[in-house]
Parts: structure tokens; C-alpha cells; sequence
């Protein structure tokens, strides 16, 4: 018999999707993935050229389960340079890739029945993983009209004497909203008055900004000391499948959490680690104009395809690469946004994510890390499916 925490836990809605997009396409359909947060890009050439080195020199042991000596020291040069973060190399864990961060994060602060402050929408594995530690997920509900962001009178009121964690995603998955410096400081505020209260700061899309720019709510002398500050190379560097992540925080939550990692995974990939510390060592901003300017383009290209549409609701992202929309004109009756998503795949072979699996379930979120003939072809199937419903009583299950 299976335990009741697996029972209890959902399957990850983004990854479901991308599962039978890819069935879908091995039974000869023409699937095109929008719901995946994956980069089309190459990593670039003197990562892989480092990784081929790191082989050749022989770098097959495992390291540390806290991660590469000389990693962690970039990783501290890094947040020091790009974010005006001190921390020392005690203060750092690499793991595999962000999401086991979080994870080693929840196993080692949660007790049952701790509460988790999420603002929705949210990434689909942060609910998850707090009803896993048998923890409560408080959820604060936002709109297009606050573009996606709480407010401090919103997260006031939902601080109780249980409040554990306060997880915070800026830019955000799915909507790519970015907290400015002014917002953050309303929420510094009310956070510095809860010292108990430990935030984890979730940046992995912190080089993927458009116009606006990153700040690292950890800055915020107020809360330095109750705030974890998570980063990765996934999203910026194409390294999917790399899977290197890594945290900064308090040193007796760091050690915690390497405690942790200590009996499930131990150390990250040690080859993917050396080449890290060649992709840390330079200003990601200028090595990556490129691709945030391809990215760029494929945000202006979908909004000003989607804008064409006037019943169809959402805002221009400023970070990320993903487009959140509210589905809320075209849901009839008894109809939800992942009846709306599974029809898109099985009858115009588009595979998207429902706003369900955010917290949102009048929305969709489409993913524009893709070339662009994909998209331009993705946009088709989906302005036709729109326009069907628009001009007739057509009812999808």
C-alpha cells in the first residue's frame, strides 16, 4: 500500500502536460510545447568548452554535499556583485537545481500544521510541497488589475501565530510580474515586524527582466537575517538539465538543509558544478543580451498577436518568459481552464498549462521560450480555437 503522503501529493501539472504533449508526438501528431519553462538556447559555448575541461581534468569524485569549495566562493562573489549580498561560503548550499532547495528548505522548518504564505499564482510545486510536509498553504489571491502582486495590507492579514514562511517569486512563474523597490519595501515593513517569519526568496528568473530591473528582497538590511535567497543556473543559461541550484541564507538553516541533502541526494553533478563556477564568473547581464533580447522579441510578438483578441485579458510581463491570460470570457458554464488546456492539445495539438495549476483557475499560462516559427504557428491553432468559441455555442469537455 502507498503511503498517504504520496496519495495526498498532485502531479506536477506543467510536467503532466509536457508528458502527453511528448506521447502525443511520438504518435506522429505535430505538437507544439508551450507549457514548459524551457529555454530553446544552447548553453553557451564556454560553459560547455569548461564542462569538456572539468571531464578531461578528471573532476569525477563527489565534492561536498554543500557543493564545490571554489563554486560557493563565486556563488558569494556573485551575490555581492549582482545583488549587494554578503554572504560567506557557510552560508551557501548547492543542490539539484532550485526545487530541491525549496524542498530541503520546508523539510527542515516545517512542522505539521505551519502555515505557508503563497501569493497566487504561483509556481505549481510550492503548494505541493508544503501539504507534503503536512504544513498549511495560506494562499493571498491577486488580479491583472494589481498585476499579479500582493500588497501589504493583503499579507498583514494573513500572518498569524502559525506563520512559518512567507515564499516569495519575483520575477514570477507564471505571470512574470517584478516587485519594484518601492512595492518590496511596503512588504519589508510588515515582514521586519515578524522576525519568526523566514523568507525564501525565489530568483531563478532574476536575468530575464525586460525594462524593469532586479532587487534581491534580501537587500533590505530590516530582514537580511530571517530571508534565504535562491538562484540557479536553469533558466539563464539554458542548463535545464544540468540541474544546479543554490542558496544563501542564515548559516544554521544552511546547515540544516545540508543535513538533508546529506541523506537523499548528497552532492550536485560535479562536472555541471565546475562549469557553473565559468558561468558565474562573468556579469550574466552582458553575456546574455542575446537571449534576453530574443526573448524580448517573442514577449512583443505574442502580445501583439494576443491584443487583436479584445475579449481576451492579461498583462505584459516584465520578466520571465511566460504570458498569464484570463480565460474567464471563454469559460462557459461548468467549463474550467484545464478543460480549456486539454482541449487546445488533443484537438489543435498545443500543449499549455492551466491557470489551476497556479492558483488561478481562469487562466492559462503560455510559454514563449520557443523559436519563433512555433509560436507563430502555436498562435494560429490558438486563435482559431478562440475565434470557434467565439462564434458558436461549441461546448469542449
Amino acid at each position: 500500500m502507498l503511503s498517504d503522503r504520496i496519495l495526498n501529493m498532485g502531479i506536477s501539472k506543467t510536467l503532466e502536460m509536457t508528458a502527453k504533449a511528448r506521447k502525443l508526438k511520438e504518435l506522429g501528431y505535430n505538437v507544439i510545447n508551450l507549457s514548459v519553462g524551457e529555454p530553446d538556447f544552447f548553453p553557451p559555448s564556454f560553459i560547455l568548452k569548461a564542462a569538456k575541461k572539468a571531464i578531461d581534468k578528471g573532476y569525477h569524485n563527489y565534492t561536498p554535499i554543500s557543493g564545490d569549495l571554489e563554486l560557493k566562493k563565486m556563488i558569494c562573489k556573485k551575490f555581492k556583485r549582482d545583488n549587494n549580498l554578503n554572504y560567506s561560503n557557510s552560508q551557501i548550499l548547492i543542490s539539484n537545481g532550485v526545487k530541491q532547495s525549496i524542498i530541503n528548505l520546508f523539510l527542515a522548518l516545517l512542522n505539521k500544521n505551519d502555515e505557508v504564505i503563497i501569493p497566487a499564482p504561483y509556481w505549481v510545486s510550492y503548494y505541493e510541497m508544503v501539504k507534503f510536509c503536512q504544513a498549511k498553504p495560506i494562499i493571498i489571491p491577486t488580479t491583472i488589475k494589481s498585476n499579479f502582486k500582493i500588497t501589504s495590507k493583503q499579507l498583514k492579514n494573513v500572518i498569524t501565530s502559525k506563520t512559518k514562511i512567507f515564499i516569495f517569486n519575483s520575477p514570477c512563474n507564471p505571470t512574470g510580474c517584478v516587485y519594484s523597490k518601492k512595492e518590496l519595501k511596503t512588504l519589508v515593513k510588515i515582514l521586519s515586524k515578524n522576525p519568526k517569519i523566514i523568507i525564501i526568496s525565489d530568483e531563478i528568473y532574476e536575468y530575464i527582466i525586460y525594462e524593469k530591473k532586479h532587487i534581491s528582497i534580501a537587500s533590505f538590511s530590516e530582514i537580511y537575517n530571517q530571508t534565504v535567497t535562491l538562484n540557479g543556473l536553469s533558466k539563464s543559461f539554458s542548463m535545464t538539465g544540468w540541474r544546479v541550484g543554490y542558496l544563501g541564507g542564515p548559516e544554521w538553516l544552511t546547515q540544516a538543509c545540508e543535513k538533508i541533502q546529506g541523506q537523499t541526494t548528497s552532492c550536485v553533478n560535479s562536472i555541471a558544478q565546475r562549469a557553473s563556477i565559468v558561468a558565474l564568473k562573468y556579469n550574466q547581464k552582458k553575456i546574455l543580451k542575446k537571449i534576453l533580447n530574443s526573448f524580448k522579441k517573442r514577449r512583443n510578438l505574442i502580445i501583439t498577436f494576443f491584443k487583436e483578441i479584445p475579449t481576451l485579458k492579461f498583462k505584459s510581463p516584465d520578466g520571465a518568459f511566460y504570458l498569464f491570460i484570463d480565460l474567464s470570457f471563454f469559460l462557459k458554464k461548468n467549463q474550467s481552464s484545464n478543460n480549456f488546456s486539454m482541449h487546445l492539445l488533443n484537438k489543435y495539438f498545443v500543449a499549455t498549462v492551466s491557470g489551476e495549476s497556479f492558483g488561478s483557475k481562469n487562466g492559462l499560462r503560455i510559454s514563449y521560450a520557443s523559436s519563433k516559427k512555433n509560436l507563430f504557428e502555436a498562435l494560429f491553432r490558438i486563435k482559431k480555437f478562440l475565434n470557434e468559441l467565439l462564434n458558436s455555442s461549441y461546448m469542449y469537455h
